[in-house]
């Protein structure tokens, strides 16, 4: 199934991506003046196939998980926060909660590895692998096993969100500890030293701070993760619901759908389906720049732009709920403004 998916994965569109370069040229303003959504609408176009690219059924998938590696002290909250943020989730009471109402997006929790047994909920999707990974700090996160377990569950998941109707996925996550294993991530891909990647997280103190580059230093040390190989990271030193994002934007790709990249987390699963399949890197639009150190340099590695930033750090799908909206006004733009002629307006060319 993962290969097939990989498989799927098809270049843009470039027909329908000249044809609305053609008509953005053509739109009554100066041509490239609306900036960032002119590229959005070329982007979209070329990812849904469409010349005239629609935004209307939007999901945010919210995955979550807990780290072993959360009692090294590496965040400033306890790792039941995992679970009770899920149960906040279902209650409606987050923050992706109402930026996803905000935008008109429908909210999808899963569990996929939290340390807990949730009663049975109609809001939330069962995918546990296992009630948290290992601590890194030790040896391996999880098997190989489980981490292809947890990127074909994550493929699973956008399958059936897919065949109830999706245009664009937001990817989301919850995981105390979950910024530690997303920086061993980058600091496999990127070749860069931990404290240049590592942040504070939930916010950490400087005593906090220094366990957890620390932290990062012995699992790599430990584990040696092949860079070349992105379920061999992914096994080591991911989560369980970084896995199921790398599930998500792999799947949404072999769909053409287009992938929103929130933050910190979501970007390191991003960077390993791309390591994975180079082309997924088209289908995806990074949301915002996370206040997180280190997200800039993630983001440099897979050669993108974010498209907000607002100092965020929060996880959960909250900045790709923002993202959605403004490549949903980028369509609409498109779509809702007269050419020149149709306007009768006179062109520069004129």
């Amino acid at each position: 199934m993962l290969n097939q998916t990989i498989g799927k994965i098809k270049p843009l569109d470039q027909d329908a991506m000249d044809a609305v370069q053609d008509r953005q040229n053509n739109l009554t303003k100066p041509a490239g003046s609306l900036g960032r959504l002119e590229e959005v609408s070329i982007q979209l176009a070329g990812i849904f196939r469409d010349p005239m690219p629609k935004i209307k059924n939007k999901v945010i998938i919210t995955m979550a998980g807990d780290h072993g590696v959360a009692t090294a002290g590496v965040s400033a909250y306890p790792q039941e926060v995992t679970s009770q943020m899920v149960l906040n989730f279902l209650k409606g009471g987050a923050a992706i909660n109402a930026l996803a109402g905000h935008v008109g997006a429908r909210i999808t929790v899963v569990d996929m590895g939290v340390a807990f047994e949730f009663e049975p909920h109609p809001d939330l999707v069962d995918k546990k692998i296992a009630k948290g990974t290992q601590n890194m700090l030790e040896g391996p996160a999880m098997t190989r096993e489980q981490a292809e377990a947890a990127v074909m569950a994550g493929i699973q998941v956008v399958t059936v969100e897919i065949e109830k109707g999706l245009d664009i996925v937001g990817t989301g996550d919850m995981g105390i500890g979950n910024t530690t294993s997303s920086a061993v991530i980058a600091a496999v891909l990127t070749g860069e030293h931990p404290s240049k990647i590592a942040g504070r997280g939930t916010g950490v103190d400087d005593e906090g701070f220094a366990r957890k580059i620390n932290a990062i230093d012995t699992a790599l040390s430990i584990n040696k993760p092949d860079p070349k190989d992105g379920l061999d990271i992914l096994a080591k030193v991911g989560g369980f619901e970084i896995g199921g994002l790398i599930g998500v934007i792999l799947g949404a790709a072999a769909y053409n759908k287009a992938v929103m990249v929130d933050g910190f987390t979501s970007t390191a699963a991003a960077m390993i389906a791309v390591s994975m399949a180079p082309e997924v890197k088209s289908y995806l639009i990074s949301a915002h720049r996370s206040q997180e150190y280190g997200h800039q340099l993630m983001l440099e590695w897979l050669g993108l732009d974010p498209i907000i930033d607002l100092n965020f750090r929060l996880g959960e799908g909250t900045g790709a709920a923002l993202g959605i909206s403004i490549a949903e006004a980028a369509c609409k733009v498109l779509s809702e403004m007269a050419t020149f002629a149709e306007a009768g307006v006179s062109s520069k060319e004129e």
